[in-house]
C-alpha cells in the first residue's frame, strides 16, 4: 500500500516485516519478545496514520511522540535480539526502525516551528 506519504508508508512497510519476523521469534519459542516487539512495531505505524487525522498541531506532534517512543521501544526489542543468544536477529529491521526514528524527529522538529 503505497500513499505518497514517506512516514505513512515507511512505517507500513516496516510492520510488515515484523509481523513476519515475530513469526520467526514464535516458530524459535520466543513468544515473549515476539508478543512485545510485534506490539511496539506495528504501534508506530498506527500512531503515525492517526496523527494523519488529528484536530490540531498539538495533537499532530503528540501522536507522533508516541509514535517516537513506539520505535524506540522496538529499537529496544530488536536490540535485545542482537546481543541475545540462541535468538533470530535481522539487522535491516534495526537499521529501519533507525531510519523512522530520524524522520518522526526531523517531522516533528519542524512541526514545531
Amino acid at each position: 500500500m503505497k500513499t505518497g506519504n514517506l512516514i505513512v508508508d515507511l512505517s507500513f512497510e516496516f510492520a510488515l516485516k515484523i509481523i513476519s519476523f515475530c513469526e520467526i521469534l514464535e516458530e524459535e519459542k520466543k513468544y515473549i519478545v515476539a508478543k512485545q516487539l510485534l506490539k511496539s512495531g506495528t504501534s508506530i505505524g498506527a500512531n503515525i496514520r492517526e496523527s494523519q487525522n488529528c484536530e490540531s498541531k498539538a495533537d499532530f506532534i503528540h501522536k507522533l511522540k508516541i509514535a517516537a517512543k513506539e520505535a524506540d521501544e522496538t529499537d529496544y526489542w530488536l536490540s535485545l535480539c542482537k546481543f541475545s543468544e540462541h535468538y533470530p536477529f535481522d539487522s535491516a529491521l534495526l537499521d529501519e526502525v533507525k531510519s523512522i526514528q530520524k524522520v518522526l524527529s526531523k517531522i516533528i522538529g519542524s512541526s514545531k516551528k
